[in-house]
């Protein structure tokens, strides 16, 4: 199975990089449409419902399968031989990145349902300053792969 791996590692890593960017794109636009959703649309109405289709559709057509694929990817790099130098720091600050992002997603999730139910409570400016989230864990994990540290 590991020369297997090592054998498609062009390929898993492609494939790992093409379900990132999927990911964080959603995990960037997501937040920007409870923005709107908040300052402009409120909690009613053919506007609202449209909101509510866009959100359901982003997360559940677009970014609960690119983050599967990024796991699934990413954890085939993690057991190829000799890509991960576990006595080094940088594939634990990378561990956290992930799953400090992967939590973001679910939070976001959440989010969605409170719209749902009517019990949003987080304003458009709220939002805004969790729509920065991904962008520290993407500096986080960026840095982490290629500075190695």
């Amino acid at each position: 199975m590991t020369n297997l791996l090592a054998l498609g590692y062009p390929w898993i890593k492609a494939f790992h990089i093409m379900s990132v960017i999927a990911w964080m794109a959603g995990l960037f636009y997501l937040p920007r449409l409870f923005v709107y959703h908040v300052e402009q649309v409120g909690q009613s109405g053919e506007t609202h419902a449209l909101f509510q289709t866009m959100e359901l559709k982003l997360l559940r057509v677009i970014m609960n399968p690119a983050m599967i694929a990024t796991w699934v990817f990413g954890l085939c790099l993690v057991f190829t031989p000799g890509i991960v130098d576990w006595t080094a720091i940088w594939p634990w600050t990378k561990a956290a990145g992930v799953l400090g992002m992967t939590w973001f997603h679910h939070w976001l999730g959440l989010r969605r349902k409170d719209f749902i139910s009517g019990s949003n409570d987080l304003s458009g400016r709220q939002y805004r300053m969790m729509n920065e989230v991904p962008t520290l864990l993407m500096v986080l994990i960026v840095l982490s792969v290629v500075i190695k540290f």
